[in-house]
């Protein structure tokens, strides 16, 4: 691939089912769950090997950025209207600062393990090589229900063309969809600007494109409802390919994914993240006793306690969703 690489980490979002760990003011990005550097720090080192690496992030986390990870450029998105503006705005000021290259996208906040290089390098040679949009497959060890899937196509030797993107299944479905060879989606793109940008311009997108094209980004933002990248663009295009993942993957978007990677043993989170006998995941900078029960996700950061069965781990955003309501989160 002869042209520069380019990492673009995602930082902007707040983490809500990792409430009251992940708050407002301290998005889960910035917190160590899972040693002694944040989150967001440990995805920069591991995209190291690009000539570049750009974080996108919001206004009032553009401090944040620059103190967890000092190496990379700080593109702050004039609003917060999901991964589709975002990655509109950070990909056209990456094409104005860098030219032609290829952008691998990386979430801040996930967890992974192996080599990660390789994959990473053959999705940005496949985006070079079709000129098409590529998302990163991962094979999945259970049939979970938290997560997007994507049904593979044509095998063109290394990659395959998207048959079709999945929402996130019912447990029937779910099985269904490991049996027949499913990947989980996780969030992980690689496209050069010029496709992207070209994609984008055929979705709900366009008048942010012809806006930052004029720079004129703020009339853009305000011409633009808040859409995901998934639904805006990868679902609608006809050029989207998979890259099946050569490393260990999660997501960290709930409480009952850190006892997945816990096994037992302690975690920098406050003082510590454990996971007891019973199978309570138990985490905080306060003690906190459990008597007589099993089971559950208990949660204790600064003044907020989060109890709730493990089984119901992704409702937090629930409680967030009111909590914001009342200018509480």
């Amino acid at each position: 691939m002869h042209r520069p690489l380019v990492a673009l980490v995602m930082a902007g979002g707040t983490g809500t089912r990792l409430y009251p760990a992940s708050r407002s003011d301290r998005p889960k990005q910035f917190l160590p769950l899972l040693g002694d550097e944040s989150l967001l720090a440990r995805t920069v080192e591991r995209a190291g090997f690009a000539d570049e690496i750009f974080v996108c992030t919001a206004a009032a986390y553009a401090d944040l950025v620059r103190e967890h990870a000092p190496e990379a450029g700080v593109l702050v998105e004039p609003e917060p209207k999901d991964t589709g503006p975002a990655l509109v705005y950070a990909v056209h000021r990456i094409r104005e600062q860098v030219g032609d290259c290829a952008i691998l996208c990386l979430p801040s906040d996930h967890h992974v393990a192996g080599d990660f290089e390789t994959t990473a390098r053959r999705a940005a040679s496949v985006a070079v090589e079709t000129e098409g949009l590529i998302t990163v497959g991962v094979e999945p060890t259970r049939p979970a229900t938290g997560y997007g899937y994507i049904e593979p196509g044509t095998d063109y030797g290394g990659y395959f063309a998207v048959e079709q993107f999945r929402e996130k299944p019912v447990a029937k479905t779910a099985e269904r969809f490991v049996d027949e060879g499913f990947y989980w989606n996780a969030g992980l793109f690689a496209w050069t600007p010029d496709a992207f940008l070209r994609a984008a311009r055929d979705s709900s997108l366009s008048p942010l494109i012809t806006a930052l094209e004029d720079g004129d980004f703020k009339h853009g933002f305000k011409a633009v409802e808040p859409v995901s990248v998934d639904y805006a663009v990868m679902e609608q295009t006809d050029d989207a390919y998979v890259v099946p993942a050569g490393f260990e993957w999660d997501d960290l978007g709930s409480w009952d994914a850190l006892e997945r990677l816990v096994s037992g043993e302690n975690v920098v989170l406050g003082d510590a993240l454990t996971v007891d006998a019973s199978g309570n995941v138990v985490a905080g900078d306060k003690h906190v006793s459990l008597v007589g029960v099993d089971d559950l996700v208990v949660a204790a950061y600064d003044d907020r306690v989060l109890v709730v069965p493990k089984s119901d781990a992704q409702r937090v955003r629930e409680v967030v969703a009111e909590l914001r309501e009342s200018n509480l989160f």
